[in-house]
């Protein structure tokens, strides 16, 4: 079953890089598009296909000399069993991960919303504590990331904040903040030294092209005002922010970080098409088993997904049960060990469904 497999998908490369040659397709943008994500994914398989065709004929050799008259050559043929059986497991391994399926958000820049839940003022101060976290990570990273729309409080934190993030697999790194996340400490404002519980939800939303997602203009109410906060003396001379109303859903969005309504407009635009296609997905994952939607990332908001536990040094991530405790370089920006192993969560998930 597994060779089979691993043979169909052999074949299918074959085919693929055919149809990459052709003129036609070199002519249809689409399709050739199409084709070399296709060829992409199937590409590392091939290649590890070749190298596992190897292995077997190298087992079966060391198999008949196993059978060897000579004892020496025999013990050496055992040993070089032995080690060839051990390769065989790890190649494997390694292909089976191959064999996943890609994201098909795998290569897309992602949308960022950052929201006060339940904890008033704390909550507002641990979403700006969120915005800095994810932009530091970004920083790491060498990807872009740019403020989209944000509603301060006076106190230093925020009611909601929305950016951008662009970069090389932003998605498959970021996808998992998706949900609840939960924060124990003394807040600034508390002159007792009460440990208080608060919480903040995050959504991660792939950015959408206009042709993945049709917004019809009819089904728009597009307003103006002046934007508020910080931004200089502009904020209370011109009609620069944007609200998006889809009155179909009833979704809204706003943009006021730009000097430019112009540059707004696009950005909430952006937003809004992010937003509906989030939508549409979460419409067909309903229709789906628990099973899929019990996975890591489901990106239900409602799922208390991590808690930060300051008087404790401890960040725990509830889906898979694991700790760190290095809390001050986390907020810093330091998630690789947290992200890490949510992605080996999600690959294991992943191939226990798999029927290779």
């Amino acid at each position: 079953m597994f060779l089979e497999k691993l043979k169909s998908l052999n074949n299918q490369f074959k085919e693929v890089e055919k149809q990459l040659e052709s003129h036609l397709v070199v002519a249809n943008q689409e399709k050739y598009r199409e084709l070399a994500k296709e060829h992409s994914y199937l590409r590392p398989i091939a290649e590890k296909y070749a190298q596992y065709s190897k292995l077997l004929n190298d087992i079966k050799e060391a198999e008949e000399l196993k059978k060897s008259d000579d004892s020496q050559m025999r013990d050496m043929a055992f040993a070089e069993y032995n080690d060839l059986m051990n390769k065989k497991d790890k190649f494997e391994s390694e292909i089976k991960v191959l064999l996943i399926p890609p994201d098909a958000n795998e290569n897309k820049n992602i949308i960022v919303e950052v929201r006060a839940g339940t904890g008033g003022d704390e909550a507002a101060l641990f979403v700006g504590d969120l915005y800095r976290m994810y932009t530091r990570f970004a920083d790491r990273n060498e990807w872009k990331h740019e403020l989209i729309d944000s509603n301060p409080t006076g106190l230093g934190g925020y009611k909601e904040v929305v950016f951008e993030i662009n970069g090389d697999k932003v998605w498959r790194y970021l996808k998992f903040e998706r949900g609840t996340h939960r924060v124990q400490r003394v807040p600034a404002t508390e002159a007792s030294g009460r440990v208080h519980t608060s919480a903040v939800t995050v959504a991660v939303l792939p950015e959408v092209e206009e042709v993945d997602c049709e917004i019809k203009m009819e089904d728009l109410r597009i307003d103006t005002y002046r934007a508020s906060g910080a931004g200089g003396q502009h904020v209370n001379k011109t009609d620069s922010a944007i609200r998006i109303t889809h009155l179909p859903t009833g979704l809204v969005v706003a943009c006021q970080d730009e000097r430019s309504q112009i540059k707004n407009r696009a950005k909430a635009f952006k937003v809004l098409r992010a937003k509906l296609y989030e939508q549409k997905v979460l419409e067909q994952e309903k229709q789906l088993s628990s099973e899929r939607r019990q996975q890591v990332g489901s990106g239900d908001r409602s799922e208390k997904i991590r808690t930060y536990n300051f008087p404790q040094n401890r960040i725990t991530d509830h889906r898979i049960g694991y700790s760190v405790y290095n809390i001050t370089e986390v907020m810093d920006g330091d998630l690789s060990e947290l992200i890490n192993k949510l992605i080996e969560a999600e690959i294991e998930f992943k191939l226990k469904g798999n029927n290779i």
